[in-house]
């Protein structure tokens, strides 16, 4: 501890001897800040308390109807990215701020001077900000802090109108695309529809497999109705040989084949092709008349109404050639005309039976023909339709965003979802904010002070003077022979004594000085004040 203390004395010793050095570099310091201080203009601060309102009763009301944006979070963006280039450009043109600056120079050192002096600050969670400005004039100040006001309150209301417009704009774009797909879509199903209209007519909307079991069951219905048919037409034969037998009179039935056969029909054919003019009836109400379906049921309807024509004529040729049975004129008994009438009913009932049988075989053979290709015609016809519903699907979803952003653009504007209020408008503070001047010259005289010992420091560092002989000897690390010793006088104990009292008066007049200058500042705050 000894040995520090000892070690400090020397320093001070060797910077007693540059004291006037740092006295004269502290006076001009304290000059020159003293200066600074009062020449530095006063700043006067505006500024403007603006409440966000997010909690709309719109927002309950049309949930579900209008896309409603996070509203608190937009408006905490845009307090973050309010102070930007264009927006400091357009506040300055609004404040009139540009009307000095001709060069461009001028102007970005204006643009640097606002984004400075500007500032936005969040109190707390409800949605209050504070805008403020700092601006040699007032008046300036409230200008400019009006005009952020503006662009505040137009820049929240003008982003959402924005991205309401673009979002619609881009689903037009997109309904566009899908509407042409859709068109696309539809004319290949009705192409492929078109292509394989028998295929898709007889199976009436079920599979391959489903179709041909159907038309074999009614296959094997037909045989057994034919079987029948001609068991019953052989025992009328067998009943009419033995009672042409026993010598019963014979007369002509001509006149009762043709009454048989003129009274042929096809019920089946007449009960399927009813059953289809109904379908088509229906399918009109729905479609126009290009319709596949539409076109597949007429095509069916006209190859039945010529089946019917076919069997028609069939069952009465058959009829016309039964043979004719003559009777005794006048002999012939009931039980003879019963016969032939049940005969040529069952000759008719057989040649439609057969007809029949014929028709559902060449059925039968087509569709097992049709069996080979049926699969791959079902996964073709089963791609387009899934192509088909999933382009109708995202056209309707898109339509039906389309209206959500059209009726979530018209509430932003008709009602606004946050609503700013302005609670304190801009005001500029009569008195100075800034700069704080007995801080700063409290602080320029302790710098003055700082700044003249570092200097006294400093030379003694760079010229050093030994005062002791031990300290001599530790830095030249040399034996030291002997020290002499200076004798003083009174002569030079009163001209120390004088440069003492010098030394003293400089260092009190500029702690003097500084203490004026704080009392003068004082005094102008007071005033301010009152």
């Amino acid at each position: 501890m000894e040995l520090l203390i000892a070690q400090l004395l020397v320093i001070v010793r060797r910077m007693w001897k540059y004291r006037w050095v740092g006295l004269v570099v502290a006076w001009v310091t304290g000059v020159v800040g003293a200066v600074v201080v009062f020449v530095l203009p006063d700043r006067y601060e505006a500024s403007a308390r603006i409440y966000v309102d997010t909690q709309s009763i719109l927002k309950p009301l049309m949930s579900g109807l209008a896309v409603q944006p996070n509203v608190e979070q937009q408006v905490t963006m845009l307090s973050r990215t309010l102070i930007s280039r264009p927006n400091v450009e357009k506040l300055v043109r609004m404040a009139d701020l540009d009307l000095k600056n001709q060069s461009k120079a001028q102007q970005e050192a204006t643009i640097e001077t606002v984004t400075n002096n500007l500032s936005i600050q969040s109190i707390g969670r409800d949605n209050l900000y504070v805008l403020g400005y700092r601006d040699s004039d007032p008046e300036t100040a409230k200008r400019v802090v009006q005009s952020l006001v503006s662009i505040f309150v137009e820049s929240s209301l003008g982003q959402t109108r924005v991205g309401a417009s673009t979002a619609t704009t881009f689903i037009n774009e997109q309904i566009k695309t899908y509407e042409t797909k859709l068109e696309e879509a539809e004319t290949r199903l009705k192409e492929f529809r078109l292509k394989n209209l028998t295929l898709a007519g007889s199976g009436e909307g079920k599979d391959s497999a489903a179709h041909i079991a159907e038309i074999s069951n009614q296959l094997e219905a037909a045989r057994l109705e034919y079987r029948s048919a001609v068991n019953a037409r052989d025992a009328a034969k067998a009943q009419l040989d033995a009672e042409r037998a026993r010598g019963g009179a014979q007369t002509t039935t001509q006149s009762l084949m043709q009454e048989s056969s003129a009274n042929v029909g096809t019920p089946e054919l007449d009960a399927r092709l009813a059953e289809l003019r109904r379908n088509l009836d229906g399918l009109l109400q729905r479609y126009t008349d290009q319709h596949p379906d539409i076109i597949a049921t007429r095509k069916l309807i006209k190859d039945l109404e010529e089946q019917r024509k076919r069997e028609i004529a069939e069952l009465r040729k058959a009829a016309a050639a039964t043979p004719v049975v003559s009777l005794a004129q006048g002999g012939g008994t009931l039980a003879m005309q019963e016969l032939v009438r049940i005969l040529a009913t069952t000759e008719v009932q057989v040649a439609s039976l057969r007809a029949r049988v014929d028709e559902y075989s060449s059925r039968y053979a087509q569709a097992m023909a049709a069996l080979k290709t049926a699969p791959q015609v079902e996964a073709d016809l089963a791609q387009l339709n899934r192509d088909y519903a999933i382009n109708k699907k995202n056209y309707e979803d898109l339509v039906q965003r389309r209206e959500q952003a059209s009726i979530s653009g018209e509430l932003d504007v008709a009602s606004g979802v946050a609503d700013f209020r302005v609670i304190d408008p801009p005001r500029a503070n009569p008195k100075p904010v800034a700069p704080n001047r007995l801080l700063l010259l409290a602080g320029a005289m302790a710098a003055a002070l700082g700044i003249g010992v570092f200097t006294t420091f400093a030379a003694s560092q760079l010229r050093p003077v030994f005062h002791d002989a031990n300290d001599l000897r530790a830095r030249v690390e040399l034996p030291i022979l002997g020290v002499v010793t200076r004798l003083v006088t009174d002569a030079d104990r009163a001209r120390l004594r004088v440069d003492l009292i010098r030394f003293s008066a400089g260092a009190g007049g500029l702690l003097a000085m500084f203490a004026v200058a704080l009392t003068i500042l004082a005094v102008q705050l007071s005033r301010q004040v009152v």
